[in-house]
Parts: C-alpha cells; sequence; structure tokens
C-alpha cells in the first residue's frame, strides 16, 4: 500500500535527514583528514593540551583500534557490503523515526569516510589523539554517536511494547 499525506512527509524528511547527514560527516570528515595531512607528520605527535589531547597523524590498516591489520581485500569487501546494506535500510523503511535515520547517516556517513580513505591511501587516516585512547578521526565519532543513537532507539522501541 502507498504511503500518503503525513507518512509521505515523516519519510521524505526520514531520508532527507539520513541522506544530509552522511554527507555533512563525509564532508568533515575528509576534509580534516586533509588539513591532518598536510600539517601533520607521521607519527609525530603535536600537543594541543599537553598529556591530554594532541594530533598525532596515523594510517591505520586493520578497523578498530588497530584490528585485522593485514585483511585488506577482506575489510574492503566487508566495508563496501556494510555501506550498501546501511543505504538500503536507510531507503526501505517507510515508517523509521527521524532517530534511527540520523543515526544511519552517522553511520553511513562515518563508514564512507573511512573507505574512502582505504580507495585513497590504503589506509584510514586518524590523527585525533586523547592519549587514553586509541588515536581516530571524524568518522569513527559519527560511527560511535551513530550506534549509541541507533540503540538507543531500539531500547526505547522495546520499553514501550513491553
Amino acid at each position: 500500500m502507498p504511503v500518503r499525506g503525513g507518512e509521505e512527509k515523516t519519510q521524505v524528511l526520514g531520508r532527507s535527514v539520513f541522506l544530509l547527514l552522511a554527507g555533512l560527516v563525509i564532508l568533515l570528515d575528509q576534509v580534516t583528514k586533509a588539513l591532518a595531512l598536510t600539517f601533520l607528520v607521521p607519527g609525530e605527535s603535536q600537543p594541543i593540551f599537553p598529556n591530554i589531547f594532541h594530533l598525532t597523524l596515523v594510517e591505520n590498516q586493520g578497523i578498530a583500534f588497530g584490528l585485522f591489520q593485514g585483511s585488506d581485500r577482506i575489510l574492503f569487501i566487508l566495508i563496501t557490503v556494510s555501506i550498501a546494506v546501511l543505504i538500503w535500510i536507510g531507503f526501505r523503511s517507510n515508517r523509521a523515526r527521524l532517530r534511527t535515520q540520523a543515526a544511519l547517516g552517522l553511520i553511513l556517513g562515518g563508514a564512507v569516510g573511512n573507505w574512502v580513505d582505504r580507495i585513497r591511501a590504503g589506509a584510514v587516516i586518524d590523527f585525533l589523539d586523547f592519549r587514553i585512547w586509541p588515536v581516530f578521526n571524524v568518522a569513527d565519532m559519527a560511527i560511535t554517536v551513530g550506534v549509541g543513537l541507533f540503540l538507543l532507539d531500539l531500547l526505547r522501541k522495546q520499553k514501550h511494547v513491553a
């Protein structure tokens, strides 16, 4: 049955939020990585707040926390499939809440940002270094926030069902 009236507007708004957030994350991620590549030397740390926050250029050939180093082809295929699935999910749901669409947009933007690095540089460019956590980037932040929002939305849905 076709979507009508208010549902159609909600669907269009949700998809717009999904695409807009994904695009903004990709843009911000790629701009900040270009700046990091321009102004930082690989492995050299520039303290912003000494012993708290540094800018440290690192090329990560694995995934989160450097896991799966040396699995380039498999990672590329898995990430490409994941991006396709995220796009499919983002467009398939007629009744997805805006928070869910926002979460999916953040995750997609982060995944695409890091995927572009793999194509362009053969590794993900990381540069945000809080000293107590592995070095990361804007795409990683977007993925983390997106997953958190998505889980929050799932928990709230389950709470309303119970």
